[in-house]
C-alpha cells in the first residue's frame, strides 16, 4: 500500500445551513487565505482532502479570504 505523505493545514468551517439531512457552509484555508462555499458534508470533505494535493482544481479558483490572525 502506497503511504501518502501528510501536511497538516488549519481549516475554519462556517456552518450556514443544515438541510436535506447535511450541510451548506464555507470552509476557509488558513495558510493559503482562500474560502470555499460547499453544499453537502460529503463536498467539505472532498475540499479537505483536495487541499492536500497540490494545488487543487477546486481551491485554485478560491477566493481570497480574510482571515484575522
Amino acid at each position: 500500500m502506497k503511504e501518502r505523505q501528510t501536511e497538516r493545514g488549519t481549516f475554519l468551517v462556517h456552518i450556514q445551513f443544515r438541510q436535506k439531512e447535511t450541510w451548506q457552509g464555507q470552509v476557509t484555508w488558513a495558510e493559503e487565505n482562500k474560502t470555499v462555499s460547499f453544499r453537502s458534508a460529503l463536498e467539505l470533505l472532498r475540499l479537505l482532502d483536495e487541499a492536500g494535493e497540490a494545488n487543487g482544481r477546486t481551491w485554485k479558483d478560491a477566493k481570497t479570504a480574510l482571515v484575522k490572525e
